[in-house]
C-alpha cells in the first residue's frame, strides 16, 4: 500500500510541476521580443535563488554535510539542468510552444529507457516496442525535410537528453538529501549559465510588462523545481514520468490563446503517438505492480 501511495503522490507532484513549468515557459517566451535569452535566465535565476535560499533556511534544508556520492550526483543533475534549460529555452524562443512541448513528451519514454539501462529497472519487450514507436512519433513532430521543419527541433531533443540525465541523477540520490536544497543548487547552476552568457550580449532595459512577466516566470519556476525533484523521488519512474503529459495540453491551450500558434496535422499525429506509447508504458508498469503485490499475498 505504501508503494501505491508513493506512486500517486509522485504523479500529483509531477502534474503540478508540469503545469508550473509550462506557465514559466509561456512567460519566458513572452519575453523573447524584449529581453535576450541569457539576460532573462540571469534575472530569473536571481529571484529563484533568493526564494529557494529562504525556503531552505526556514525548512532547515540548507545542508552542506552531504556525502561525496550525493554531491557528485547533485553536480551531475545540475549539469543536466543547465544543458536542458539552455537547449529548451533556445528552442522555445524560436519555435511554437506546442511543438517544443510535444517533442519533450518523449521524456517519459527516455527516462524509462535510461532507468532500465543505468538503474537496472525491469523493461520488457512490450515497453521497449512502445519506446521505439514513441520515438517514431517524435520524427512526425520534427518533420525533417518538411516545409515546417525547424533546425531548433534538435535543440529540443538535446533538452530531452539533459532533462533525462537530471531525473536519473535525482533517482540515485539518498533519500535524506533535501529536495529544496537540490532545487537551490540547480538554480545556482542555471543562473551561472545566464551570467556567463550575459557577458557576450547587449543588455536591454526591463519595461513594467517584461518585469511582471519575469516575476511570473520566476514564481512558477520555483514551484516547478521543488515539485519535479520531489516527484522523481516518490514511487517508480515508469509510473510517475508519464504524468508529464499534462504539460502538452497546457502548452496547446497557451499556444492558441496567448501566441496564436497552431501545430500542423503531422505534429498533432506525432504527439498523439508519443502520448499513446507513454500511456501504454504507464499501463504496463501498473500491471507489473499489481502482479508483484498479488504474488506475495498468495505466498503468505
Amino acid at each position: 500500500m505504501q508503494v501505491l501511495s508513493n506512486n500517486l503522490r509522485g504523479a500529483l507532484l509531477m502534474m503540478g510541476a508540469m503545469c508550473a513549468y509550462t506557465f514559466n515557459d509561456a512567460f519566458m517566451k513572452s519575453l523573447a521580443d524584449e529581453i535576450p535569452l541569457f539576460q532573462a535566465i540571469l534575472f530569473r535565476g536571481f529571484g529563484a535563488i533568493l526564494c529557494l535560499t529562504v525556503m531552505c533556511k526556514m525548512l532547515g534544508q540548507l545542508r552542506f554535510d552531504l556525502s561525496a556520492r550525493d554531491w557528485g550526483l547533485m553536480l551531475l543533475r545540475t549539469i543536466g539542468e543547465v544543458g536542458g534549460t539552455y537547449f529548451f529555452l533556445t528552442a522555445l524562443f524560436n519555435m511554437p510552444i506546442a511543438n517544443v512541448s510535444a517533442i519533450l513528451q518523449v521524456l517519459p519514454l527516455s527516462v524509462s529507457l535510461a532507468a532500465a539501462l543505468f538503474l537496472g529497472e525491469a523493461l520488457g519487450w512490450r515497453r521497449i516496442t512502445a519506446i521505439a514507436i514513441g520515438f517514431t512519433g517524435v520524427l512526425l513532430i520534427i518533420q525533417p525535410g518538411g516545409a515546417d521543419f525547424s533546425s531548433y527541433s534538435f535543440y529540443a531533443l538535446a533538452a530531452v537528453a539533459g532533462v533525462t540525465l537530471r531525473d536519473i541523477a535525482v533517482r540515485r540520490m539518498s533519500r535524506d538529501v533535501p529536495s529544496v536544497f537540490v532545487a537551490l543548487v540547480a538554480a545556482v547552476g542555471v543562473t551561472c549559465l545566464g551570467g556567463v552568457g550575459s557577458l557576450f550580449i547587449e543588455w536591454q532595459p526591463f519595461s513594467s510588462t517584461s518585469a511582471l512577466q519575469l516575476t511570473g516566470a520566476t514564481g512558477f519556476l520555483i514551484f516547478g523545481y521543488i515539485a519535479s525533484v520531489s516527484a522523481m523521488r516518490f514511487g517508480d519512474i515508469g509510473f510517475v514520468a508519464p504524468f508529464r503529459y499534462v504539460s502538452l495540453l497546457v502548452a496547446l491551450i497557451l499556444g492558441v490563446m496567448v501566441f496564436g500558434e497552431w501545430p500542423n496535422l503531422l505534429a498533432i499525429v506525432g504527439a498523439t503517438v508519443v502520448v499513446a506509447t507513454g500511456l501504454f508504458t504507464l499501463y504496463r508498469e501498473t500491471q507489473l505492480q499489481i502482479r508483484q503485490k498479488v504474488v506475495p499475498d498468495r505466498i503468505r
